[in-house]
Parts: C-alpha cells; sequence; structure tokens
C-alpha cells in the first residue's frame, strides 16, 4: 500500500481508539492529522506520530467550520478521514426509559451529528484528493440492539445509514465512504459500569475468545483507507470477534 504524501485525519485521536489509530497509521506511512477536543492530548499524539493537531468540537457546527477553514489556509489535501470521535465509555448502563432527555441529546449530538457536521466542514479538503476515503466508526452493537445503551446504539445505527448515503452522495466526487463496527475494545479509558463478569461473558460468546484491542481496528482501517479497497465503497466492515456472524 503505497501512502507517500498522502494525509489522513483522525477525529477523536488523543486517546483510545482514535490515538492508536492515529499512530498506527503514522507508522504505515500517513501524515496523520490528530484532531480532539482536548488540544493538549491533540499537541502530544501528533508530536509521536510526526503529524499535526488540531483542537475541534465536533458537537459544535461552528468548531468544525473554523477547524476546516485552519487546514484550508494551509492548503491541506485530504486522502483520508477517520470519523473516530464519539461518547461511549463515560455513559451509564441504564434502560432506554430512564435516560434524561439531555444525555440523550449529548449522545446523538457528538456521535451521529457531529460525524456528520466535521465530514460536511472538511470536504473541500477531501475533495482535493483523486481518491479521499472516509471510514466512519459504527458499532457492532447496532446488530445485536445492546441493551442500555439505547442512546449509543441509535446514534451508530444512525452512522451506518449515514455512511451509505456519503457513499452515494460523494460517488461522483471520487469519495468512498464505509463503516466499521467494532465490538467491546478495552482501552486504556477507564469504563466503571460494565463488571469483569460481563466483560467475560462477551468474550466467550466472540468466537476469536479474547478481548478486543484497538491494534485489532487498525488493519481494517487502514484497508479502507487505501488503494486496495478501491473498489469498495458504501459498505460496513464488522469487526468484533465474531460476536456476531453476517
Amino acid at each position: 500500500m503505497n501512502t507517500e504524501n498522502k494525509t489522513v485525519l483522525v477525529t477523536g485521536s488523543g486517546q483510545g481508539i482514535g490515538r492508536v489509530l492515529a499512530l498506527g497509521l503514522a507508522e504505515r506511512g500517513w501524515r496523520v492529522i490528530v484532531a480532539d477536543l482536548d488540544g493538549q492530548r491533540a499537541e502530544s499524539v501528533a508530536a509521536k506520530a510526526g503529524g499535526e493537531a488540531v483542537t475541534v468540537d465536533i458537537s459544535s457546527a461552528e468548531s468544525c467550520r473554523e477547524a476546516a477553514h485552519l487546514l484550508q489556509h494551509e492548503d491541506v489535501v485530504l486522502d483520508g478521514l477517520v470519523n473516530n470521535a464519539a461518547l461511549f465509555s463515560t455513559l451509564t448502563m441504564k434502560p432506554f426509559w430512564e435516560i434524561d432527555e439531555q444525555e440523550w441529546d449529548r449522545v446523538l449530538r457528538v456521535n451521529l451529528t457531529g460525524t456528520w457536521q466535521i465530514t460536511t466542514a472538511l470536504l473541500p479538503l477531501l475533495r482535493r484528493s483523486a481518491a479521499a476515503s472516509i471510514v466512519n466508526i459504527a458499532a457492532s452493537a447496532v446488530w445485536i440492539g445492546r441493551s442500555n445503551y439505547a442512546h449509543y446504539v441509535a446514534s451508530k445505527a444512525g452512522v451506518i445509514g449515514l455512511t451509505y448515503v456519503m457513499s452515494r452522495e460523494l460517488a461522483d466526487d471520487g469519495i468512498r465512504a464505509n463503516a466499521l463496527t467494532p465490538g467491546s475494545v478495552r482501552t486504556e479509558i477507564p469504563r466503571h459500569t460494565i463488571t469483569p463478569e460481563q466483560v467475560r461473558a462477551q468474550v466467550n460468546a466472540q468466537n476469536v475468545q479474547r478481548p478486543g484491542t484497538p491494534e485489532d481496528l487498525l488493519g481494517a482501517v487502514a484497508f479502507l483507507l487505501g488503494p486496495d479497497s478501491g473498489f469498495v465503497s458504501g459498505q460496513t466492515l464488522n469487526v468484533d470477534g465474531g460476536l456476531t456472524v453476517r
């Protein structure tokens, strides 16, 4: 895969899955733009990746436009966009009828509306590329209707639908759009609402019986970004250790 002089922006890459993706793509030859709500975290990861940092709140359309304007001013050509930023680890498990309106709106605002807003803002930079690729990180929780995360599951189902529409509407620009549906992934971000017993039960339900890691997603993301998937668009690739079989 030739990624020489290719640039990818990864949202939510100051920590967790996004951080591993940013550093892993840099190792594979990509010039990485680390985009995160926390500017200090973004700067730290960008320094390790040999790339650039951008502070952006994807839940704010104005913040997305400001980030895009900064990159346009630098004449950036985006060959890849990984929409990874999302709310999940800090959510408390509860049935849908106990989720208050503010929490529901916040999750949808970041996970779904944020994906739409940052992609829309960055479209001029993606259109500068001869063959740009968008990878939207959804979740295999959609396929199983995971209990006690209704707002999260609804937001990620929306991301999958948005991906399909993007693949149609951006086809004339030569831009591909695909989604990735990871299962449960262990990161350095603490999760206090899932017990060790629940983790073991989930692993036992998988075909690959070990916890998922961010590194497990890297190869799939790199494939969907690069030329080896040049004939793949409007698809969803499931990477959950065989928890769901599709």
